[in-house]
């Protein structure tokens, strides 16, 4: 006998949709707190940030932060170019970048587009356990052994330099290039493929001329991630390229980056609330800049080029 065609009086089977709800609504209590402790993490910071740079430029003129020529707030004779520490993680950064990102298109293609189902399955995760080397890691690699190698082959290159460093952190940040890039070219319809060998097409020709500005927003995306990475490392770049805060764009010499001088006095050798250790409160404050004008710019790319299909 149906339900709707039970006798009455007869025990029938009621959701209890008073507990439902209140279920329901605490769940969503749980998942708005957490959503609201991250959030109110990142305006802590931010304020933290703020209040410090502020109170460092009422000593400081910004002027003089922006054109002095050396960083020495740690001397006798004090000068607060940031500019110096600017170019030497723009040099850090640009070298892992010529490493990471060809090779990281390179393997996402082949992932994509070359590797069999079976290769891919294996060869994607292990590429991936790369990311998972910590990298602390990869600076006594490249202060170890990559340095040593390399002063075999060019002469003059100091125990402390930019281009070991930089060459080690871009192959630590090879993974997010890769597996990012992967998913996006993975992601391209294969109707696509399909119609571009249905015109004749070779496979090298639909992958430049098809696939890869099909997802070019995704590559893109993975690219200016990958730099925002390369920009904030940190344990790479102090082991390997040294303390030596100077101008310039030798990469055989020692450098100083952003992130090895907010190493440097985070040690705690610099009283609390001096001026020099504000200093790294104006230099985490301009970090923080470059990595947020990356991020909007790769918002902006994204919703400006991304390609939506059925």
């Amino acid at each position: 006998m149906s339900a709707t065609s039970t006798p009455e009086g007869s025990s029938l089977w009621r959701p209890k949709r008073a507990a439902s709800k209140r279920v329901e609504a605490l769940v969503k209590g749980i998942f708005a707190t957490f959503a609201f402790v991250s959030v109110a993490t990142t305006i802590g910071i931010v304020l933290t940030l703020i209040f410090e740079t502020v109170s460092f430029f009422s000593e400081v003129p910004i002027w003089r932060f922006l054109t002095d020529r050396a960083w020495t707030p740690l001397f006798a004779n004090k000068q607060f170019g940031i500019m110096v520490l600017i170019s030497a993680t723009l040099l850090t950064s640009a070298i892992a970048i010529a490493v990471a990102l060809p090779i990281g298109l390179l393997a996402a293609i082949c992932l994509s587009e070359y590797a069999p189902a079976r290769m891919r399955r294996w060869l994607k995760p292990a590429l991936e356990i790369l990311a998972g080397v910590p990298t602390v890691v990869f600076g006594y690699f490249a202060l170890l052994t990559v340095t040593p190698f390399l002063q075999k082959l060019i002469p003059g290159l100091q125990g402390f330099n930019a281009l070991s460093a930089g060459l080690v952190l871009g192959v630590s940040i090879i993974p997010l290039v890769a597996s990012l890039s992967e998913d996006a070219i993975y992601a391209v319809p294969r109707s696509l493929r399909d119609g571009a060998y249905a015109l004749g097409a070779t496979k090298r020709e639909t992958i430049v001329s098809v696939v890869l500005p099909a997802a070019l927003s995704g590559i893109v995306a993975s690219f200016i991630l990958a730099i925002s990475r390369a920009i904030g490392e940190t344990m790479i770049v102090t082991i390997a390229a040294g303390q030596n805060p100077s101008l310039g764009i030798n990469p055989l010499v020692p450098i100083q980056t952003m992130t090895a001088y907010i190493v440097q006095v985070s040690k705690g050798d610099t009283p609390a609330g001096s001026l020099a250790y504000n200093t790294i409160f104006a230099v985490g404050m301009t970090l923080f800049l470059i990595t947020l004008a990356l991020n909007i710019f790769s918002y902006w790319f994204v919703r400006r080029f991304r390609e939506k299909y059925e």
